[in-house]
């Protein structure tokens, strides 16, 4: 009888009874394993889904893995639940068999479930085995099959712990085992190549809803009740295969259109994360399926507070130094490994990232889920504030701050779009006011509006409307509304300002100074050039008397004093004091802080303005300096390439008029199509393809900017009526040369 166990090994505890039973048994149910064939297309794969999209290059990464020669080939697929790892591991063993025999599926997510899972095995093989062994002995049956024979594919479905499957994985001498399982660490001790699995492309999930939820329904029905809104729809569910496929069956269960669906996740999230469709397995929602792994978690406390603070944070990168205050380093680089081991979170040398759906799940609360409670998702909220708040330069005009800025700004955005309008503590308003004034730094006033609107009525609702603090987001927000010319609001609010500080403050307070030069700012871009510069010398004087000559204010008051000096067209004015907060910013703020740069900038404009020859020299080397310093994108940068194209204008037309088309084209992208500083870069074209002889496009581009400028600044505009003036010219001029046949 010993011969007829030949190769039967342990599983652990309890072999002596194991082999006690077997020897009890008749010879012909036990003959050796060898002497077992398996049954013709002994497959058990189970049924996950009839559509399966995509996939092309994870199943040709499987393909190659898994036909290496030796003994057991394994394979690891891992990534984040719900991705379809299961589903490219049905798909892949369906495929397989015909080449492969037997193809067994085992869901191996416990020791228990990895013994009941060979225990059908020896089932398949040996029918007649059926109620004659114990779990046990029938596993370590099938063990001793696996390891006689080869071209066998075993796929071990959500392993949850390596250590399961090693004992299987150690006596099966040949074949092919395809492992699924959320960890992505631990297979190095199985020597098993990894394949992660990401999300579908937009396109892929686009098709993947498509299908399901149009599924047995005519081109009628679909065009009646529509997809519309299917790419916004997976774009918000991050292409998850998963939550796509719930959100098509409920589709198809309800003809809701993507975009109601997008509705009512926005309305109820708790709800349909953790919806099924009829017929659909009520276990495998998204809410349900990261609950699961939250749980096998629990050892780790701080992984899923972390978490709960990622989830206020944008999708892009978040930079691991802005977590450096949650914990001790030791604990925290414990719960980042932990939440990346489980696929939770992507881990990089210096960032993290999450996808979007769990952030969203995260930070959803949900009575019935103990990792998502209420109180938790508030604290978290409070926190991931609090982290971002401390971890923003303080001073937004420093360029040495900008990478920083520049690497927090999608999250400050998250937080901005997240947060309930009647929400908000002082730490948020002050985080939203330096996001602003950072954003309006770089050229990108019409962005920094909503965050520095949202500074203001947080200290409205906590300090009052006459607060210092208040008025000082007051003066933020006046002034960026001067940048994009919206200055029926602007003027008011700074007028505000200023009475409200000259009441509260001394009269040479430097918070005095600050809102009359931005009010005076304001009268300049509203046309209103002697209150302009009246205002802007009272606020110099009173700058170099309180801050001193060399003062950074005191410079750029200077400069303002000196442009807007050239604005008036008085040059003997301008000149001098252009030349000298040229000089100084460069001696004091170095050649390529903002500051030097548009004083550099209003200098060559003051030359061109002058006939000095040195005119399209400096306005090339602003130029090139703006593209360096800012970018090609940014405003400042516009305005100097549209200044080098006015200093080429006289001597080199067609560089101008590419140059103008340039500003013009960047401008309506930049800025937008109806912003006053694009309606200029229209205007200037129009000048100088009149200056170069062309008068049909001349008259062309000056009648759609005058129609612009009737819509956008108003009729009675002056600036209105200069393009209307400009247009006329054109015509008569076209006109003239016309009668004269030129």
């Amino acid at each position: 009888m010993d011969g007829n166990v030949t190769g039967i090994v342990s599983l652990g505890a309890g072999s002596t009874n194991v082999q006690n039973i077997l020897a009890m048994l008749p010879a012909e149910a036990l003959r050796p394993v060898e002497q077992v064939a398996a049954p013709r297309s002994l497959v058990n794969v189970p049924f996950h889904s009839q559509v399966f999209v995509g996939r092309e290059e994870e199943l040709a990464a499987l393909e190659e893995a898994l036909a290496e020669p030796g003994g057991v080939v394994l394979a690891a697929v891992h990534g984040l639940g719900g991705v379809g790892k299961s589903t490219l591991a049905a798909h892949y063993a369906a495929a397989c068999a015909r080449r492969f025999n037997p193809v067994w599926w085992i869901t191996a997510d416990s020791t228990s479930a990895v013994e009941t899972g060979l225990a059908s095995l020896a089932i398949g093989l040996q029918p007649e085995l059926t109620r004659l062994l114990p779990s046990e002995a029938l596993a370590q049956r099938a063990i001793a099959w696996l390891a006689a024979h080869d071209e066998w594919l075993l796929v071990l479905d959500n392993v949850t712990d390596p250590a399961d499957i090693a004992p299987l994985l150690g006596r099966a001498l040949t074949g092919r085992v395809l492992v699924t399982s959320r960890l992505a660490e631990g297979w190095h001790r199985l020597a098993a190549p990894l394949v992660r699995l990401d999300v579908l492309s937009e396109s892929q999930a686009v098709d993947l809803l498509t299908q399901i939820a149009g599924y047995g329904r005519s081109g009628a029905d679909l065009d009646s009740t529509g997809l519309d809104g299917a790419v916004e729809l997976v774009r918000d569910l991050g292409c998850l295969p998963l939550a796509v496929e719930q959100a098509a069956a409920y589709l198809h269960q309800t003809r809701l259109s993507p975009r109601e669906y997008l509705a009512l996740l926005a309305e109820q999230p708790a709800v349909v994360f953790d919806q099924a469709a009829r017929g659909a397995d009520a276990e495998r929602t998204i809410a349900r399926i990261w609950r699961t792994t939250f749980d096998r978690l629990a050892d780790v406390p701080l992984a899923g507070g972390l978490l709960r603070i990622l989830a206020w944070y944008g999708a892009e990168a978040i930079p691991q130094s802005l977590l450096d205050r949650v914990a001790e380093p030791s604990r925290l680089r414990e719960a980042l490994g932990s939440l990346a081991a489980y696929n939770m979170i992507g881990l990089g040398a210096d960032a993290v990232t999450v996808h979007r759906l769990v952030q969203a799940v995260a930070r959803t609360p949900d009575p019935a889920d103990p990792h998502r409670q209420e109180s938790d998702i508030a604290t978290a909220r409070d926190g991931a504030i609090v982290l971002l708040e401390l971890s923003a330069p303080t001073d937004a005009f420093d360029p040495a701050g900008w990478p920083t800025w520049r690497t927090l700004l999608p999250h400050v955005a998250a937080l901005l779009d997240r947060l309930p309008p009647d929400t908000g503590e002082i730490v948020t308003a002050d985080l939203f006011n330096r996001t602003g004034l950072f954003l309006n730094m770089q050229g990108a006033p019409s962005h920094a509006i909503a965050y520095i609107r949202r500074a203001h009525e947080i200290y409205l609702r906590h300090f009052g409307d006459d607060h210092p603090a208040t008025l000082t987001v007051r003066h933020n927000l006046g002034s960026t509304y001067a940048e994009i010319g919206a200055l029926d609001q602007a003027v008011p609010l700074l007028q505000q300002v200023v009475a409200g500080r000259e009441q509260m403050l001394r009269t040479d307070h430097p918070d005095i100074l600050a809102s009359r030069n931005n009010l005076a700012g304001a009268y300049r871009r509203a046309g209103n050039l002697r209150q302009a510069i009246a205002l802007y010398e009272q606020t110099l004087a009173d700058y170099e008397r309180v801050r001193g000559v060399d003062h950074r204010d005191t410079l750029i008051a200077r400069g303002n004093l000196a442009s807007i000096h050239l604005d008036a067209d008085d040059i003997e004015q301008a000149l001098p004091l252009l030349e000298r907060a040229h000089a100084d910013s460069q001696r004091l703020l170095g050649p390529e802080h903002p500051a030097t740069l548009t004083a550099r900038n209003n200098l060559a404009i003051g030359y061109q303005k002058c006939g000095n020859e040195r005119a399209i020299e400096l306005c090339g080397q602003v130029l090139a300096d703006a593209e360096r310093v800012l970018g090609a994108d940014h405003p400042n940068t516009l305005t100097a390439r549209g200044n080098l194209a006015h200093a080429c204008q006289a001597t080199d037309a067609e560089r101008a008029i590419g140059l103008y088309e340039r500003v013009v084209s960047d401008s309506e992208r930049v800025l937008g199509t109806d912003h006053p500083d694009t309606l200029t870069a229209r205007r200037n074209l129009a000048h100088a393809c009149r200056a170069a002889g062309d008068l049909p496009r001349a008259f062309e581009l000056y009648q759609q900017a005058l129609a612009d400028a009737v819509r956008i600044l108003g009729p009675t505009d002056q600036r209105t009526a200069a393009l209307a003036a400009y247009m006329m010219e054109a015509a008569l001029e076209s006109s003239r040369r016309g009668a004269d046949g030129t």
